[in-house]
């Protein structure tokens, strides 16, 4: 592959994401050019980046997600390469291959093998044939919610229903009484219909008590693989990660390194180019099992900066423009302990219901080794169309036990507030003081569902 030297990027995103793009290629010398929805006119990402185009209405398939827009801002403002962030148009082959088409470098996996790792009954066939271990399911899509109840009766319950195309914690259902199961495929099928454009669905044995590890890769596009390391990201709601940590604790050396060896010889199997991230569950015993691919840079991805310092963003740049690796698993071990958590515009005393609203106060903690990922504060209103994360508080220490000192420090500092505003600040504050966590034995089911007062508990 030649090399292309990128002189101007568009980032086709918002938010906290658009805004660390902005400041690594501000550091690297490439200017940027940021989009907007009109409720973004005046953010962060708008005020930082070289240059602006409003690309569209609030809604993101309008906006965030309309590729003809973007690829017209892109064309408008001389831009080089595209940088998707996450979600909206990250993981769209389709995106990819038009960016491509017409010209531009895609900061991202390519389309081609980005459309099979995106299609997760493909990707465990591919991911099986790499020799990386799954848990009991159908590798195929299933037809019938008939075919589909014969399976998981002989898998054994619980089982999970997952959409084919679902992701970010959508479009998946557990289910543990075979009575249950023609309703719940029956729901998960219409869900990911409507949320996917994609209502095709597979089966697998559901672990009730599993931790979430997940593999950090770099891969040029010379055929070279390496990874980062593990990251823990158990503390879930709603199969949606809350804080995540590296490195993976309580997990030895010989176990990251063969988690690791599996997320890379599953990368090279596929041709991966890009930065991304192998999700893993970890049973009591210590086995590990594939789960799927991102093909993006991920929320959690400050964690592993942070320990090993790399900017996984300058990578990402680098990689685009046909520049081979310089560094490698042995020189990316690990330093210290880093914890991140997301503070979202949410209301854990309403089973995380979405509490947006205009932000009167907004302080977020400082101090040594605290990072503030944001795009956010005082007079900020929270818009309808989009998720609801605020910003990203990370802290690193030299230990475990300092790192959640520093983390609950850092959240106890935090302020945020305003009419209808609620923060899942607090509620983090409480996870880190658990003894589960605290002693490195948490897993997915550490934070329950919602009691029948309206609270969220959990277990003990």
């Amino acid at each position: 592959m030649t090399t292309r030297t990128i002189r101007k990027v568009l980032i086709a995103n918002r938010g906290e994401i658009a805004v660390r793009v902005i400041r690594t290629c501000a550091e690297l010398g490439i200017d940027t050019v940021a989009v907007y929805s009109v409720p973004d006119a005046d953010s962060a990402a708008v005020q930082l980046a070289d240059q602006a185009v409003r690309i569209g209405p609030g809604p993101a398939k309008r906006s965030y997600s309309y590729i003809p827009a973007i690829i017209e801002a892109a064309r408008a403002t001389g831009a080089d390469a595209i940088h998707p962030g996450y979600g909206f148009l990250s993981e769209d082959p389709d995106f990819a291959e038009v960016c491509a088409a017409e010209g531009f470098l895609f900061v991202g996996t390519p389309a081609a093998v980005m459309a099979e790792l995106g299609d997760k009954s493909t990707a465990r066939t591919l991911m099986a044939a790499a020799g990386l271990p799954l848990l009991p399911g159908s590798r195929e899509p299933l037809d019938t919610a008939e075919e589909a109840q014969a399976l998981a009766d002989g898998i054994g319950y619980p089982v999970i229903i997952k959409a084919v195309a679902g992701g970010g914690g959508r479009g998946m259902r557990v289910v543990r009484d075979p009575a249950d199961f023609a309703g719940a495929w029956q729901q998960t099928r219409a869900n990911a219909t409507a949320v996917f454009g994609d209502g095709r669905l597979y089966v697998e044995r559901y672990l009730d008590s599993a931790r979430h590890i997940e593999v950090q890769i770099l891969a040029d596009s010379h055929g070279t693989v390496v990874h980062l390391g593990a990251r823990d990201c158990s503390l879930q709601r709603r199969h949606q990660k809350l804080v995540e940590e590296s490195p993976a604790p309580g997990l030895s050396d010989e176990l990251v390194a063969r988690i690791g060896a599996a997320a890379v010889r599953g990368a090279q199997a596929v041709g991966y180019v890009g930065a991304g991230t192998f999700e893993f569950l970890l049973d009591p015993e210590g086995r590990f099992y594939f789960m799927e691919v991102n093909c993006r840079l991920q929320v959690e991805h400050p964690v592993t900066e942070m320990v090993t310092g790399i900017d996984l963003v300058a990578e990402q740049l680098k990689i685009a423009s046909g520049l081979p690796l310089t560094l490698s698993t042995e020189s990316a071990t690990a330093r210290g302990v880093a914890i991140e958590c997301r503070i979202n515009a949410e209301d854990p005393t309403r089973e995380f219901a979405p509490a947006p609203g205009t932000l009167t106060e907004c302080v977020l903690p400082g101090g040594p080794f605290v990072r503030i990922d944001t795009h956010v504060g005082p007079g900020y209103a929270i818009p309808p169309h989009y998720d609801s994360l605020l910003a990203k508080i990370i802290v690193w220490a030299p230990d475990r036990p300092a790192a959640i000192a520093r983390m609950r420090r850092a959240l106890a500092e935090t302020r945020i507030s305003g009419k209808g505003i609620a923060t899942t600040a607090e509620f983090l504050h409480d996870i880190l003081d658990h003894p589960r966590f605290r002693a490195a034995t948490h897993d997915t089911a550490l934070i329950g569902t919602a009691t029948s007062s309206g609270g969220t508990r959990m277990a003990s």
